[in-house]
């Protein structure tokens, strides 16, 4: 059995950055953002420490031997590391501390989820290179999603104080709505990619393993409707503008659709029903 001790040192790594960063920007009495890159500060080392001891943990948890055991609290974790992963790499060319401070502890328990919800038994054909870069890409989708989930909700909720004529303090400290906006699209179109290309190789994988293209399942049904509402909104972006509410609806509704496809299945297998 794992040592309990990775996970928690990368939680509390991760609670004193998400504390650090909330003190830093969103309460009230922070001061305004200095005018050096936060790139290179002594907080964003830290966050690549608590990400270097939570990949540990994740590893330990997943591979034993030449065997890979992914089970519904490994696919999370692993989806948080990623995203904590791509907010730090993004921090070096934007300022991201104030969105940080919102994932950060949403991190910190993810870490456990391993440890609570383990992997069953070893999943089959990991040995296979189409299901290893089908794994990478498709966690590599979730992640930005949620990144774009996160940061749609956090625009919606400036915009509706901007509308109101009162924006405390803190949300002053985050970058301009078009600024956000254009980051957003940004994250939107990478993820899109990458789930393009994440039902592309389940093709292929389906075809290595059982000889014929993807079985049209739940899973299948469902990641088609999230690249249908996130090619629609890409479209309706290009073509008509659209942005605010229209963004946060379709952006949450191909989350939502991106979520039932893989992790919500999952759950009510492992979880639920107790099959592994």
């Amino acid at each position: 059995m794992q040592s309990i001790l990775p996970y928690l040192i990368s939680a509390l790594l991760y609670a004193a950055m998400a504390a650090y960063f909330w003190r830093a920007h969103w309460s009230p009495v922070a001061e305004a953002p200095a005018t050096a890159h936060p790139g290179g500060t002594a907080a964003q080392l830290a966050v690549l420490v608590a990400l270097g001891v939570h990949a540990a943990a994740l590893f330990g948890a997943m591979f034993s031997g030449s065997t890979l055991r992914i089970g519904v609290g490994d696919a999370i974790s692993a989806i948080l590391w990623l995203t904590v992963l791509i907010y730090w790499l993004g921090s070096l060319f934007y300022r991201l501390e104030g969105l940080q401070a919102l994932i950060m502890p949403v991190a910190a328990v993810a870490v456990f989820l391993p440890a609570l919800l383990p992997a069953a038994r070893p999943l089959p054909n990991t040995d296979l290179l189409a299901f290893k870069l089908h794994l990478l890409i498709s966690m590599l989708a979730y992640s930005l999603f949620t990144i774009a989930s996160l940061h749609v909700l956090l625009m919606a909720m400036l915009e509706r104080r901007l509308h109101q004529g009162a924006l405390p303090a803190s949300l002053q400290k985050l970058p301009p709505l078009l600024t956000m906006e254009t980051l957003l699209f940004r994250i939107i179109w990478a993820g899109f990619i990458m789930l393009s290309l994440t039902l592309a190789s389940g093709v292929v994988f389906s075809e290595e393993l059982f000889g014929k293209a993807a079985q049209l399942n739940h899973k299948t049904i469902f990641g088609i409707l999230s690249w249908i509402v996130f090619a629609a909104l890409l479209c309706g972006r290009h073509f008509y503008g659209w942005r605010g509410r229209i963004a946060v609806r379709w952006t949450l509704t191909g989350f939502l659709m991106l979520v039932l496809a893989y992790l919500g299945s999952k759950f009510v297998v492992e979880v639920l029903l107790g099959r592994g």
